[in-house]
């Protein structure tokens, strides 16, 4: 009977794998939060400005997500135009121009529904020449227009990164070496 689950593993290795494919639409966004030892601040990227598409597969146990997602640090707005370029500067936007977010897997397939479903999954974050694999937390919705809403955020440091984060006034501001990056993709399922 040893052929018995050679058959099986056989048949799961030819089962062709679960995939869908989404498109990102340009009102998806991202924004950074921070602090400095005066305040808090919000810098965000307002709306997409290019078409991406990601995509969801799955053979047997394991889910990918694959894509990327390209954002222009020039883009970033902290709604005060010091603040704004400090950021741009330390992320050595002239060196740097893009941020890129590099999807890799996710902890299970998203069931496309309008409650939040909450899963984890790993990405690779590039910045100013510096790549961070980390695992984001993210909610997973379809809205009734057949909208797909994926939330992500994460902790990141400046230092995870190589930069140093900005000073202002011979270092009386300090900015706070941790941000929460948070994103929010609207996305449409294509075949």
């Amino acid at each position: 009977m040893w052929y018995k689950p050679i058959l099986w593993i056989s048949l799961l290795l030819l089962w062709p794998p679960e995939r869908t494919r989404w498109v990102i639409a340009e009102n998806s966004s991202l924004s950074v939060n921070g602090s400095t030892n005066i305040n808090k601040f919000s810098c965000e990227i307002p709306s997409y400005d290019q078409t991406d598409t990601l995509t969801v597969s799955r053979k047997s146990k394991e889910v990918a997500l694959t894509g990327n997602v390209g954002l222009k640090i020039i883009t970033f707005d902290c709604h005060n135009s010091m603040m704004t370029r400090d950021l741009r500067k330390t992320l050595k936007e002239s060196q740097f121009p893009r941020l890129y977010i590099r999807f890799l897997s996710l902890s299970e397939m998203p069931q496309l529904r309008p409650e939040p479903q909450q899963v984890t999954g790993w990405v690779n974050i590039e910045l100013a020449g510096a790549t961070k694999r980390l695992e984001i937390n993210y909610q997973v919705s379809m809205d009734d227009q057949k909208v797909i809403h994926l939330l992500g955020s994460r902790n990141i440091n400046f230092s995870d990164f190589n930069l140093v984060p900005p000073r202002k006034l011979g270092g009386m501001i300090k900015t706070n070496d941790q941000l929460t990056v948070a994103f929010h993709l609207r996305m449409s399922a294509v075949n």
